[in-house]
């Protein structure tokens, strides 16, 4: 428990909460892996997890697993920031990234400046190691 309140003191930013719907997400993340859910009946790919799926209602669903390249669909740069753990960040850039496999996922860039993002660029996924039991998605301009 000591371990669980020092770290998230060195993470200051909100944590998100594990439920059942999307703990493979977040097991597969700590693994550096990206998965998205697909159904079983449709076909249909779907980000962010969810317990049935959003064209069909099924509850038959798979995990596969996603190359983790895509490119910048829109973003915004913040500049101003006072909240705890965004301010020692700035700047930022919040992004909607396309993957290769078609969703579009929320996610932060990292390793450029906010000037050097464009849309349509090609992005990979990073994986941020936050605390022991949670990795964050994100992506950086492709190499």
């Amino acid at each position: 428990m000591a371990d669980e309140k020092s770290d998230r003191k060195k993470y200051a930013k909100p944590l998100p909460r594990l439920d059942e719907e999307s703990r493979p997400w977040w097991e597969a993340l700590q693994r550096h892996e990206l998965y998205i859910q697909k159904c079983r009946d449709c076909g249909d790919l779907r980000y962010y997890p969810r317990a049935l799926c959003t064209n069909c209602l099924s509850a038959r669903t798979e995990w596969v697993r996603c190359s983790g390249r895509g490119t910048v669909y829109t973003f915004t740069a913040t500049m101003q920031n006072q909240a705890p753990g965004f301010r020692e960040s700035l700047p930022y850039v919040m992004a909607y990234v396309q993957l290769a496999e078609g969703l579009k996922v929320l996610t932060n860039l990292v390793e450029c400046k906010p000037d050097e993002v464009k849309i349509g660029m090609p992005v990979e996924a990073v994986f941020e190691d936050a605390t022991p039991e949670v990795t964050l998605l994100k992506f950086r301009p492709a190499r």
